[in-house]
């Protein structure tokens, strides 16, 4: 079975260059009409420029696709709606949403101005928020919608000089854990890859031997495959690079649940940390109502307390 986007409608945000770019020439060459939006701007977010986005868009239709570009910020309320808009205005429709635009301005947290902490925090976390809000209606009301978000080993696990781009990348998989339930009557999934490639955020961080083996477009399978027909998961996070793929899954450990007819002290939870960090038997849950219900299996089995 051959996986194609005939007839899908496909925004890719942050497409003017590395994997953004990636994205969406691979989806226009399996038949996907997309919108390819860059704001043109530096990797710090500062200025813009339509080239980029133009350049990809010609690309694209040169090679017999379909595209056409966008230069709206996704930071942007009025923007973000606008992006949506151009693929409705030129296409009819939209199935494919690809939260790919992001900036950086790494710098140690103790000296790292709110402004450059709002401002990562804005593209990534509130310009993903801001394009799914409009296109999320869109994709329910046509009863079919693919999403895919991006996060990072920064955001799952943490990095130093990277407190802002961690914290949006890690509230972006909270907004897809959410998403993933109020999509599901409506056949809209939405799920994350967290990619490690070669493109200009890595410049500097990757030995020069890495970098053939993390090139942009061995991502792009992933990424189809999650914004395709055949996709049937939701919620999921992807890690993916030099041909890797494994899923990423926040779990809870066993845990301990003391007797709450006693009093509980820090001493009693000092004594216990080994087996309450214990991550032998970590089990994850696919929702807030999931969780709830297995703490309160495990407090009403407690010594002493009565369910």
């Amino acid at each position: 079975m051959t996986i194609r986007f005939d007839d899908r409608v496909a925004i890719v945000t942050g497409a003017g260059q590395g994997l953004g770019r990636c994205y969406a020439q691979y989806l226009a060459e399996r038949g996907a009409k997309v919108v390819v939006n860059d704001l043109g701007g530096g990797l710090d977010g500062s200025g813009s420029d339509s080239a980029p986005a133009e350049q990809v868009a010609a690309e694209i239709r040169a090679e017999g696709g379909e595209a056409v570009a966008n230069f709206d910020s996704v930071s942007d309320r009025d923007g973000s709606a606008s992006i949506v808009q151009a693929a409705l205005d030129h296409y009819g429709r939209l199935d494919i949403l690809i939260n790919n635009a992001g900036i950086l301005r790494d710098k140690m947290f103790s000296r790292m101005s709110l402004d450059d902490f709002e401002a990562v925090v804005d593209v990534h976390l509130l310009g993903a928020a801001y394009v799914t809000r409009a296109a999320f209606p869109v994709m329910r009301k046509q009863s079919y919608g693919r999403i895919v978000m991006t996060t990072s080993a920064a955001g799952l696990f943490g990095n130093l000089g990277q407190a802002n781009y961690a914290a949006a990348k890690l509230g972006v998989v909270g907004l897809m854990n959410s998403l993933k339930i109020e999509g599901k009557k409506t056949n809209v999934k939405v799920n994350t890859v967290a990619p490690v490639a070669d493109t200009r955020m890595g410049a500097k961080v990757f030995p020069d031997f890495f970098k053939a083996m993390i090139r942009p477009e061995l991502v792009a399978a992933a990424v189809a495959y999650l914004a395709s027909e055949q996709c049937e998961a939701s919620g999921d996070v992807l890690v993916t690079a030099a041909g890797y793929f494994a899923k990423v899954q926040v779990v809870e450990g066993e845990g301990v649940a003391f007797d709450t007819e006693s009093e509980i002290t820090p001493e009693m939870v000092a004594a216990r940390y080994g087996e309450i960090s214990d991550m032998s038997r970590a089990m994850p849950h696919e929702t807030a109502a999931d969780s709830m219900k297995s703490l309160f299996a495990k407090v009403t089995s407690a010594d002493g307390v009565k369910a």
